[in-house]
């Protein structure tokens, strides 16, 4: 596995978190917005300023986020996943099965533009999600 990271939600301020967290903790910043992914002609005109993925790089840990949050928002309880980047589409497929049994699968695994990706809720009402983006 080549890293497990927590993937933090928000409400339309992921930039300014992301900046914050920058700003507390060091490390190198990306910020991916709606306008200008794949996702752009799916969304409202209005979000394509929102950030649909950003990631935080310390050296030592990777922090992500999205204002991706879905139709019901971000509350607690609903506002961190943790993210495992896999190493072979043999591992995404493996673990995520395993993590799969007893849960209940949000979006199986499929082919995306950055690579395959599938979430789910574990047993224990835990959310994560699974990435292999190949190479």
């Amino acid at each position: 596995m080549k890293q497990i990271s927590p993937y933090l939600k928000f409400n339309g301020n992921c930039r300014a978190a992301m900046i914050f967290y920058k700003d507390c903790l060091g490390g190198e910043l990306t910020l991916n917005t709606i306008a200008g992914s794949p996702m752009e002609p799916a969304m409202p005109a209005a979000m394509k300023d929102l950030i649909l993925h950003a990631a935080l790089n310390t050296g030592a840990a990777t922090v992500m986020g999205s204002d991706m949050a879905g139709p019901n928002g971000v509350s607690a309880g609903n506002n961190v996943t943790t993210c495992v980047v896999c190493e072979s589409q043999e591992e995404i497929e493996t673990v995520f099965a395993r993590m799969a049994a007893g849960g209940t699968v949000k979006q199986p695994l499929s082919q995306q533009p950055f690579g395959m990706y599938g979430d789910l809720v574990d047993k224990f009402g835990h959310a994560w999600m699974f990435q292999f983006t190949g190479g």
